[in-house]
């Protein structure tokens, strides 16, 4: 019996003695690093939501587009909250890079020197975490770009100069002075390669250089296409013929409140087609608009691609959007000075390990929501200025609700809009005008019903909705005028 004890003892002293040497060396061993993923942030210039064929455009071509619909997973509706100048795009990137909603960010862009100490800005928040960062293509932002990246490679303007034979065109089926193709032109053919492709190979160059390394990294891809001057190689124009482009469902000679919003004959965008619209001319520029698109689509195809041989395509996540759509003839307008869904909504697609595929959320969201999604997957706690939310949420769960129970718009001090699931309230100030869609019957937004009597009660939501939204972004303008009746 005594002897038992004893062996029972050293026994146990033994199994003690092994548990604290064990845990002598786990404690010595340092932890394995959570492997963060890479992040590549695609970006279009003026690509309408819906001109990608896999989202239903039966007309254009998008093979590798529709490869990442295919991949990932759509949001149908993001929208750019709205523009205090008619350079949209600024603002649109000015939330983006900083979180912050846009007439915030308005006072904050005059001088970015406060935010840019605290290091508010996208690429330098994800630096901190242990980014390496690179940009490549447009930028229209006042913050200099090699501030805040790693690595910065032809840095373009918002676009080259459109050359005066670019406008009023064509005014009939014999005007063939300016063609895509024309590398006379300049534009993007400025330097003698398209920009297009050009980003493409930055990228393809810096993807090759991340293969040989471990360290995570953020990229920053701007194209300019499909902005004007729509050019593209004649390849891609002939793949369109103008007599099989369809015109828009709401197409029209002319918008009647055109000057009291802010998008008449005034405005560089209005002038690239003659007054009033014909069929003939919107159709022409609606070709050279998707021969943009698929030459552009052509590009992401080598960056994927690339991305595939570098062997990091199993831990990068892709976001692809652009700034805003573009009418390109829709209303009888021409550029994205709207509150209208051509103009204000753009495509959005996310892919990457994790990512449900081939799958559609329809909840109504901002673009610059995908700013808030890289700090959730790089483990970045949202800074208190960042007003936007991150996708992820309803990407993991298709019932998830959206963060913004309606959504609001605005384009300087001559519109404003606030759309639901179902109905869209537009208004036009110095019209004294009040628009409202029925969304899910009149997608098009063709038919105004804000003076039917049954309506009332909604234009009343809505109404209490806008407001509100004015309170919480400091939107200063008063609508009392406009609002007072409803």
């Amino acid at each position: 019996m005594k002897r038992s004890k004893v062996l029972i003892a050293k026994l146990l002293f033994a199994v003690v003695a092994l548990v604290v040497s064990l845990g002598f060396v786990f404690k010595r061993t340092p932890e394995k690093a959570v492997e963060k993923p890479n992040i590549i942030f695609i970006f279009t210039d003026d690509q309408r939501y819906n001109t990608i064929h896999a989202l239903g455009d039966d007309q254009v071509i998008t093979p590798h587009l529709d490869g990442l619909v295919k991949n990932g997973t759509t949001f149908s509706h993001a929208y750019n909250m709205g523009a205090w100048g008619g350079a949209v795009c600024v603002t649109s990137r000015a939330m983006l890079l900083t979180g912050m909603s846009v007439w915030d960010v308005y006072k904050e862009e005059k001088d970015y020197s406060k935010l840019y100490a605290k290091q508010g800005f996208w690429p330098q928040q994800l630096k901190k975490a242990g980014y390496e960062t690179c940009k490549t293509g447009k930028w229209h932002v006042r913050q200099k770009p090699e501030a805040i990246f790693d690595h910065v490679v032809h840095e373009r303007p918002g676009m080259p100069n459109q050359t005066p034979a670019g406008y009023n065109r064509p005014l009939s089926r014999t005007d063939t002075t300016w063609q895509p193709w024309d590398k006379k032109q300049e534009g993007f053919w400025k330097g003698g390669t398209h920009w297009t492709q050009v980003v493409a190979d930055d990228a393809i160059h810096y993807l090759d250089a991340a293969s040989k390394k471990d360290t995570p990294f953020f990229m920053y891809l701007a194209f300019n296409s499909p902005h004007d001057p729509r050019q593209a190689p004649k390849r891609w124009v002939d793949r369109y013929p103008v007599d099989d482009i369809k015109l828009p469902v709401s197409y029209l000679d002319d918008y009647p409140f055109k000057e009291e919003m802010g998008a008449g004959k005034g405005l560089r965008d209005e002038q690239l087609a003659p007054f009033p619209r014909t069929p003939y001319a919107v159709k022409k520029n609606i070709q050279e608009y998707y021969a943009s698109i698929s030459y552009t689509d052509e590009q992401i195809g080598r960056i994927l691609d690339a991305l595939r041989k570098s062997g990091k395509l199993d831990n990068t996540y892709i976001f692809f959007t652009a700034d805003h759509g573009l009418a390109v003839g829709h209303h009888g307008l021409m550029g994205k000075q709207s509150m209208f869904d051509h103009s204000m909504r753009s495509p959005l697609i996310v892919s990457g390990p994790g990512i449900p595929k081939g799958e559609t959320r329809d909840q109504n969201v901002y673009l610059q929501d995908i700013m808030a999604s890289t700090y959730e997957l790089a483990g970045i706690k949202k800074p208190d200025h960042v007003y936007f939310h991150s996708l992820l949420p309803m990407i993991k769960d298709k019932n998830r609700k959206s963060a913004y129970s309606s959504i609001y718009g605005c384009y300087t001090q001559q519109q404003r809009m606030v759309r639901t699931d179902r109905y869209k309230m537009i208004v036009y100030p110095e019209a004294n005008k009040i628009l409202l869609f029925d969304l899910v019957k009149d997608p098009e937004e063709m038919n105004d019903i804000a003076r039917v009597p049954a309506n009332k009660a909604i234009l009343k939501d809505l109404k209490k909705r806008l407001l509100e939204q004015q309170a919480q972004l400091h939107d200063e303008l008063d609508l009392t005028p406009q609002l007072v009746n409803l």
